[in-house]
């Protein structure tokens, strides 16, 4: 909550940490998922008047002689964010100003990298999660870029067999920040049997 106090101190012209020129003009943005909760209540903040940008491309349309504070929905990329930041950064007419705020959760980006080099290290993945996870999401799509054999589940009943075949060497289980680990362990218990009675 306290990032749709920030930006409501902004869109009001209370932000302590800004000093913008009488008037000034500043367009607020906001880098995250159209119609998500978390920035539907970010540009409620705005009265409706923040930017969104949900892809890179979509920082080419804004108005580079206005100033500009940029902000993140909490489970975004942290690299789709840098570059936004730099893209800016080379663009805006240095007579107006230009802040952003990483507003990215740690726990989620910190896990990218790790989660890129798993699910690239193993011929099956699935990824446990409950299906209204944002972070899950996230994390669920960076195993799916690096690894097409990624299933998305969110107990063993949802596995589909017909994947377990005998030329799968390895199989990895992974899950969004909140998923508990006793479920992991339930589905690995779960998954091993059925490829015991694969091979017998």
């Amino acid at each position: 909550m306290r990032l749709q106090k920030r930006i409501k101190q902004e869109h009001d012209g209370k932000q302590e940490v800004t000093t913008p020129a009488p008037n000034e003009d500043i367009q607020i943005v906001i880098y995250g998922k159209n119609g998500h909760a978390e920035v539907l209540g970010l540009v409620g903040q705005t009265a409706g008047e923040a930017i969104v940008i949900e892809h890179f491309d979509e920082v080419k349309e804004l108005n580079f002689n206005k100033s500009i504070r940029l902000y993140s929905q909490t489970t975004k990329s942290l690299d789709g964010f840098k570059r936004i930041v730099e893209y800016i950064q080379e663009h805006i007419s240095p007579k107006v100003t230009f802040e952003y705020y990483d507003t990215i959760c740690r726990q989620v980006a910190n896990r990218m990298p790790n989660i890129r080099t798993f699910a690239a290290s193993h011929d099956l993945v699935f990824f446990v999660s409950g299906k209204k996870s944002s972070n899950g999401k996230v994390l669920f799509n960076e195993c799916k870029k690096m690894n097409e054999n990624t299933y998305f589940i969110e107990s063993a009943d949802e596995i589909d067999l017909s994947v377990l075949t005998k030329d799968i060497r390895s199989i990895g289980i992974c899950g969004a920040t909140s998923t508990p680990k006793w479920l992991m362990e339930d589905i690995s218990m779960f998954i091993k049997e059925k490829v015991k009675e694969l091979e017998n």
